[in-house]
């Protein structure tokens, strides 16, 4: 008995022209959504963590290790250097978590 194929035969692996948005090229990472906070709207993306990047995350200040699946958050009127990384659970606790942010003595103030 041959083992199980796993890969499809043949074929493109893109996404059909529905699925794409506005018919353009397949969307390279998660689904946009949009969601509101302070009163602004924000463009909000799951990301699989693929990257070998490390990001801090502003909701605990912890830093994000590569491969770990989190959020990425910018306000929608906003530029591309206004995109933060955030655990998942920091974004969905974002209004229960105080302004103040505890970092350890020898923690960089970035």
């Amino acid at each position: 008995m041959s083992p199980r194929r796993n890969r499809p035969r043949g074929g493109s692996a893109k996404p059909p022209a529905e699925d794409r948005r506005d018919g353009g090229p397949a969307m390279r990472y998660g689904l946009e959504r949009t969601e509101e906070w302070r009163g602004e709207d924000w463009a909000v993306r799951q990301v699989g963590g693929s990257t070998g990047k490390r990001y801090r995350c502003p909701g605990c200040d912890q830093e994000i290790p590569p491969g770990v699946p989190h959020v990425v958050a910018w306000p929608r009127l906003g530029d591309v250097d206004d995109r933060r990384h955030w655990h998942k659970a920091c974004w969905s606790a974002r209004d229960r978590r105080g302004t103040r942010v505890q970092r350890s003595r020898n923690a960089p103030r970035y």
